[in-house]
């Protein structure tokens, strides 16, 4: 089993593409999805939460959760789990640090809250260079994904065009290995 999430947005014309590469797969995947996004747009969060995908918290702003106050911790976490549940998320909300980082009060909030943080272990946009083909990051996410691994895209920008039209090639390539795609929360229950 390997889970395939997608980091940022929702945004409005890139929301509805994944959608329907996912519907196409016939997958669940997990997006982190960032507050103010979501304030923006609001129906396809709940487009995403209709077809039956798993949300996660990517804070409100996406600012690096480093050296911040607990207060501005706290703000970000809350606002944004406010409104992934106003938009009719009813499951379990983890949290992604955005860039991956946390220090000091990030930590310390999620232990005083129980909230689970999901990173990742197979993320190409960040070891593949920026024009890279949809071709060049299956084939770097292929190579490296493991039973249990966590696949990171970025798929909501039109600047990562590259990155949507390696999913199909992905999900293809990988259940040809024999993997199957759940949510972060299927994989987290299968290992516990």
């Amino acid at each position: 089993m390997v889970a395939l999430t997608f980091d940022d947005g929702p945004t409005k014309h890139q929301t509805k593409e994944i959608l329907k590469v996912l519907d196409e797969a016939e997958i669940k995947a997990t997006f982190y999805l960032v507050g103010k996004s979501i304030e923006e747009n609001i129906q396809e969060t709940k487009n995403i939460i209709d077809k039956g995908h798993e949300i996660g918290n990517h804070s409100y702003t996406h600012q690096r959760m480093v050296l911040k106050s607990y207060s501005f911790v706290a703000e970000e976490l809350e606002k944004t789990n406010e409104l992934i549940t106003q938009a009719g998320y009813r499951e379990e909300i983890r949290f992604r640090p955005p860039y991956g980082k946390k220090l000091f009060a990030l930590p310390y909030y999620l232990n005083n809250k129980n909230i689970t943080t999901v990173t990742w272990d197979v993320e190409p946009e960040t070891y593949l260079d920026k024009n890279a083909s949809a071709s060049d990051i299956s084939e770097y996410v292929v190579q490296n994904t493991k039973p249990g691994s966590i696949i990171l895209l970025h798929v909501m920008f039109k600047s990562r065009v590259n990155s949507l039209a390696a999913v199909p090639l992905i999900v293809q390539q990988l259940r040809d290995k024999g993997y199957r795609f759940v949510t972060v929360s299927d994989l987290i229950g299968n290992s516990a």
